[in-house]
C-alpha cells in the first residue's frame, strides 16, 4: 500500500504524445492532458515539492520545473492514510508521501476566462483524495466552470507537532498545520497558473465536505489565504469545535506538541529524540492509532490559523465572501449521545434543566438520542455560522439536503453524512447501486445550483426554484427533498435554539 507512485513525473518527447491532446503552459513547464467527452482533463499536476525526507513536517516548497512535455493523464498517488473501509471518496492506490498534486477539468473550446471551483475533499483529515472518481470534474466542467481537485497531507503527516520539530523552527516559521498549508499552496498555484487552463484567478470558489467543509471555514479565517478565493461552499463542515493549541496545554486539553510527544513515546522514540529521528520513521508508523479529527487534527498554531473558526466569525473577521453553507438531514444518524468518543461527550456539560428542555423539544428520549448529536455537530453550527456571516452583510445561503434514493439501504430516516457528494458532482454512476429518474433530477438540480453560484455569485439557476438569501428576519433555507428543491423556514428551529443557548453558555 505504500508503494511510491511512478506516475507523477512522466516526461515525454513530442513524438511520443498525440498532437491532438490538450496542452497547458504552467510556470513549471508544459503539460499534456487528454480530451474526455468535450472536457480537457489534466491530472497528477505537482503544485509543491514532495514533502519527503528532510521536508516531512515543513511548509510546502514550490514544485520543480521540467523540460520537454509532461504527460498529465494519470492521477498522482493519494496521500498516506489508513484503510478507508470502502469510502468512495478515497481514490485508487498507490499512496505515497509524494502526493501534493492536483487535477484540472476544463471545458473544451472555451473562448473566455471561466470561473474556477476548487474541491477540498473530506475524510476527517485522515482519509480521502482529490483523485477519487466520485470527484471527477467532467460533469461540472460541462456547465461552464474549471474544476480543480487537490490532495493535501493527512493524519500525523499533515497535522502534527513535537518538541523536537518546534526546536528547529524560528518564531516566523509555522508548524502543525501542514495539511492546511498544502491547501493554501494549492490555491497559490491556482492563482499563478489557472489562466493556462481557461480559468479566471479572480473568480475562485472553494468548496468542500465534512473535513473539507471544515477546511473551507478554516481558510475563511486564515490570514495567508485572503485573496486566494472569492466565494465559499461548506457542506457539513461542523464549525463549533475548540481547536488544540500548538504549544499550550489547557485544562483537559493537551497541546499538539504534548500529543505528539506522547505518541512518539508509544512508537519507541526517546524523550530526547531529534527531528531527524522522527523523520526517519516509516510513514506507516504514524497511522495507528488513527488521530482524532476534533482533537489531534484541528490545531490553532498562531500563524496559519490564529483562532477557532467560531471565534473569528463571531468577531466578523472572516473573509467576507459569498457563502453557501448547509448540512444533511440525518448526518450522524447511527451515533448516540452516550457513545464513546468526542461526539458522544458534547452534551455532558448540560444542566438537568437544559437536558429536560431538549428531550421535550425532540418529543422524548428516543428522538433526543436519535438526532441530538447531528444537531450539535452539524445543524446548529451551520445555522449559527450563517447567522454570523449574514450579520456582516455578506451574501449567505443556507441549505438542507434531505434527499434519499429509493435504493438507499440505510435505516437513516433521512440523508446520511456525505450522501450529497455524488449529487453535487452529478456523478451518480460512482455510487455503486441502481439510481432512478428521481436521483438524476436531484443531481442535475444540485450541480446546477453549485455551478451557478460559482458563475454568478448567487445560487439561482433559472430552471429551478429561486433560493433566497439567508437573513435574520426570515431565516429560510433551500431543502433538497425527494419531490425536488423547496424553500422553507429552518426546520426544528426550537431545538436548534436550545442548543444555541447551551453552546453560548459553555463557550470559553
Amino acid at each position: 500500500m505504500f508503494l511510491a507512485s511512478t506516475l507523477l513525473a512522466i516526461v515525454a518527447t513530442t513524438a511520443e504524445l498525440d498532437e491532438a491532446s490538450p496542452r497547458a503552459q504552467v510556470a513549471q513547464g508544459v503539460l499534456v492532458g487528454e480530451n474526455q467527452e468535450g472536457v480537457k482533463a489534466f491530472r497528477g499536476i505537482p503544485f509543491a515539492s514532495p514533502p519527503t525526507g528532510a521536508l516531512r513536517w515543513t511548509a510546502p516548497r514550490p514544485a520543480a520545473g521540467w523540460t520537454g512535455l509532461r504527460e498529465a493523464v494519470e492521477p498522482g498517488a493519494i496521500c498516506i492514510q489508513p484503510p478507508s473501509n470502502g469510502d468512495p471518496g478515497v481514490g485508487p492506490l498507490p499512496m505515497s508521501e509524494d502526493c501534493l498534486t492536483l487535477n484540472v477539468h476544463t471545458p473544451g473550446g472555451a473562448t473566455r476566462s471561466l470561473p474556477v471551483m476548487v474541491w477540498i475533499h473530506g475524510g476527517g483529515y485522515n482519509n480521502g483524495s482529490g483523485t477519487a472518481g466520485l470527484y471527477e470534474g467532467t460533469n461540472l466542467a460541462r456547465r461552464g466552470v474549471v474544476v480543480v481537485s487537490i490532495n493535501y497531507r493527512l493524519g500525523r503527516l499533515g497535522f502534527f507537532d513535537h518538541p523536537a520539530l518546534a526546536a528547529e523552527r524560528d518564531n516566523s516559521t509555522p508548524g502543525g498545520n501542514y495539511g492546511v498549508m498544502d491547501q493554501i499552496a494549492a490555491l497559490q498555484w491556482i492563482q499563478t497558473n489557472i489562466a493556462a487552463f481557461g480559468g479566471d484567478p479572480a473568480r475562485v470558489t472553494i468548496f468542500g465536505e465534512s473535513a473539507g467543509g471544515a477546511a473551507v471555514l478554516q481558510l475563511m479565517t486564515a490570514p495567508s489565504a485572503r485573496g486566494l478565493f472569492h466565494q465559499a461552499v461548506v457542506q457539513s463542515g461542523l464549525g463549533r469545535e475548540q481547536s488544540t493549541r500548538l504549544a499550550s496545554d489547557r485544562p483537559g486539553r493537551a497541546s499538539a506538541q504534548s500529543l505528539g510527544y506522547t505518541f512518539a513515546s508509544t512508537v519507541g522514540i526517546s524523550p530526547g529524540a531529534s527531528a531527524a529521528e522522527l523523520r526517519a520513521l516509516p510513514a506507516e508508523v504514524f497511522l495507528t492509532p488513527a488521530p482524532v479529527f476534533s482533537t489531534d487534527n484541528l490545531i490553532v498554531d498562531g500563524t496559519v490559523l490564529t483562532e477557532d473558526v467560531v471565534a473569528v466569525f463571531d468577531a466578523g473577521r472572516q473573509a467576507r465572501v459569498p457563502l453557501l453553507i448547509g448540512t444533511n438531514s440525518a448526518e450522524f444518524w447511527w451515533m448516540r449521545p452516550n457513545d464513546a468518543g468526542a461526539y458522544g461527550r458534547l452534551d455532558d456539560a448540560m444542566t438537568e434543566e437544559e437536558r429536560l428542555d431538549l428531550v421535550e423539544a425532540y418529543g422524548g428520549q428516543t428522538g433526543y438520542d436519535a438526532h441530538v448529536v447531528s444537531d450539535l455537530v452539524f445543524n446548529e453550527p451551520a445555522r449559527h455560522l450563517a447567522r454570523l456571516h449574514a450579520r456582516t452583510g455578506s451574501p449567505t445561503w443556507l441549505y438542507r439536503f434531505d434527499f434519499v434514493p429509493a435504493s438507499n439501504p440505510e435505516p437513516s430516516g433521512g440523508a446520511t453524512h456525505a450522501s450529497e457528494r455524488p449529487y453535487v458532482f452529478d456523478n451518480l454512476h460512482t455510487v455503486g447501486r441502481a439510481m432512478g429518474e428521481r436521483d438524476f433530477r436531484a443531481a442535475t438540480a444540485m450541480a446546477d445550483y453549485w455551478t451557478t453560484f460559482a458563475v454568478t455569485g448567487s445560487p439561482r439557476p433559472l430552471k429551478h426554484p429561486s433560493w433566497p438569501r439567508f437573513d435574520a428576519a426570515t431565516e429560510v433555507l433551500l431543502e433538497f427533498t425527494n419531490l425536488g428543491p423547496t424553500v422553507r423556514p429552518v426546520p426544528f428551529g426550537d431545538r436548534l435554539d436550545l442548543i444555541t443557548r447551551y453552546r453560548d453558555r459553555i463557550a470559553p
